[in-house]
C-alpha cells in the first residue's frame, strides 16, 4: 500500500502517435519509415516521425526537406486530425474508467492521479500496465508510461523507455533516476538557457545539484528557484482535471501556414465544439472566450470577450469566438499555423441565457446540444455534425 502513497500519479504517453495511427490504418505502411506533415514543396513540418524514422534523426517539428534529407525512403503521409482526434477521445475514455483525476496535456498525452483508485484496481504500478493493456486492446496501439511521485518525475519516465514502455521511480531512487540526466532535460531548459548552463560546466542534473538557490536564482532570475527544486525530484503541482480547471482550451498547429479562412473557420467550430462538450460533461459553464492564431514566424495574437452570463451552450460560445475570427479576418489576416480557441472563468452549473433567448429558446438550444452529445457519445464524433453557422456579418441576412 505504501506505493499508492508515494507513487501516485502516471503520465500516460501514446508512441508517435500520428504515424503509428497512419500505420494502423494502412497496413502498407507497417515497418516503414513514416513522416506525417507538409510537403516539402510548400515549407512543410514533421508533425511526428514513426519510430523507423527516428534511427535516421527525423523527428517532430523539423522541416520535412531536411527530414526527406537524412532518410530519403520515408513516406511522407498528410495529417487527418479528425482521425487522430477521434483515437484520442478512446484513449482518455480508458484513462478515466480509472480515475477521474486526468488532466490533459495534449491529444497524446496526461496526467493521472490514481492514489485514489488503489483499493479498487491495485497499485499505481499495476494500474499502469493494465491501462497500457487496455489502450492497446482498444485501438491497437501502444502507450508508454511513468509511474512516480510527482508529475516532474512522471513525465521523465515515460519518456525512457518508448515505445511501449513502463518507467517506475520509487522515493529512495529519484536522486539515482536524475542525477544522469542532461541538463537539457529539465523543464525551462531551452536554446538559450542550455549554453548558461555549459558555461557553468553544468552537463547533468548532478552538476546543477552544486548550486545553491541562490546561486542559481543569482544566474537565472525566479527561473533558478525552479531549477533547484527540479534538479532534486521536487515538484508540489496536482494533477488538475477539466472539471476542477480554471480555463480549457482546444488548438491544432497545421504542418503548413493556410490562407484558407473558410476552412479554418470549419476547424474552429469544430474545437468549440468539443470544449462545449467538455464543459457540460463536468457540468460547468464559462463566461470568457479566448482566440488564438499563429503564424509561421511565430507571432501570436489573441482576442477574447467576456459574456454578460456564464453558458455552456455550443451556438453561444461559437457566436463569440467566430465574432473575433470574423473580426480577425476583415482586419488583420495573415497566414494560419496555429489556430484554437479557450474558455476561463469557469462556475458550476448550467448558466442563464435569458436574456439574449428567452426561457423557451434556451431550453430548446440545450436541448439540442444534449441530444448532439449522445449521438455522439454512442456513435462516435462524426456521426453527426452541425451546419455551417453564418458569419457575424451574415446574421442579419439570414
Amino acid at each position: 500500500m505504501s506505493s499508492a502513497v508515494d507513487c501516485p500519479i502516471l503520465h500516460v504517453d501514446m508512441d508517435a502517435f500520428f504515424a503509428a495511427v497512419e500505420q494502423l490504418d494502412n497496413p502498407e505502411l507497417r515497418d516503414k519509415p513514416v513522416l506525417v506533415g507538409g510537403s516539402p514543396r510548400e515549407r512543410g513540418v514533421v508533425a511526428a516521425a514513426s519510430y523507423e524514422a527516428r534511427p535516421f534523426g527525423c523527428h517532430s517539428a523539423m522541416p520535412m526537406a531536411k527530414a526527406l534529407h537524412l532518410c530519403p525512403k520515408a513516406i511522407v503521409v498528410p495529417p487527418r486530425f479528425e482521425r487522430y482526434e477521434e483515437v484520442s477521445r478512446r484513449v482518455f475514455d480508458v484513462f478515466e474508467q480509472f480515475t477521474p483525476l486526468v488532466e490533459p496535456l495534449s491529444i497524446d498525452e496526461a496526467f493521472l492521479d490514481v492514489a485514489g483508485s488503489v483499493r479498487l484496481f491495485g497499485s499505481p504500478d499495476h494500474i499502469a500496465r493494465e491501462l497500457k493493456q487496455r489502450i492497446k486492446a482498444e485501438t491497437k496501439l501502444t502507450a508508454s508510461a511513468g509511474v512516480a511521485p510527482n508529475k516532474f518525475l512522471a513525465k521523465l519516465a515515460s519518456d525512457l523507455q518508448k515505445p511501449d514502455g513502463l518507467v517506475i521511480v520509487r522515493p529512495d531512487q529519484v536522486q539515482a533516476f536524475l542525477d544522469p540526466m542532461p541538463i537539457s532535460r529539465l523543464w525551462g531548459v531551452g536554446k538559450a538557457t542550455l549554453p548558461r548552463f555549459a558555461k557553468l560546466g553544468v552537463r547533468t542534473f548532478e552538476d546543477a545539484r552544486r548550486f545553491t538557490e541562490s546561486e542559481l536564482r543569482e544566474r537565472f532570475g525566479e527561473a533558478g528557484g525552479q531549477f533547484y527544486r527540479l534538479v532534486r525530484g521536487i515538484d508540489d503541482r496536482t494533477v488538475i482535471p477539466d472539471r476542477e480547471a480554471k480555463s480549457m482550451s482546444n488548438e491544432i498547429t497545421f504542418p503548413v501556414d493556410l490562407e484558407d479562412h473558410e476552412y479554418l473557420r470549419a476547424v474552429l467550430l469544430e474545437q468549440t465544439e468539443q470544449v462545449a462538450r467538455r464543459l457540460r460533461r463536468c457540468g460547468v459553464t464559462a463566461r470568457t472566450i479566448t482566440l488564438k492564431i499563429r503564424s509561421g514566424d511565430f507571432t501570436t495574437i489573441t482576442r477574447r470577450v467576456t459574456l454578460e452570463a456564464p453558458t455552456d451552450q455550443t451556438d453561444l460560445l461559437w457566436q463569440a469566438v467566430g465574432e473575433l475570427f470574423d473580426r480577425w479576418s476583415r482586419q488583420e489576416a495573415f497566414p494560419v499555423r496555429l489556430i484554437g480557441m479557450g474558455i476561463s472563468q469557469l462556475a458550476a452549473g448550467t448558466g442563464q441565457q435569458l436574456s439574449l433567448f428567452g426561457q423557451e429558446e434556451a431550453r430548446r438550444r440545450r436541448a439540442l446540444d444534449r441530444t448532439l452529445d449522445t449521438i455522439r457519445d454512442r456513435f462516435g464524433e462524426d456521426a453527426i455534425t452541425r451546419g455551417r453557422p453564418p458569419h457575424a456579418g451574415e446574421q442579419g441576412r439570414r
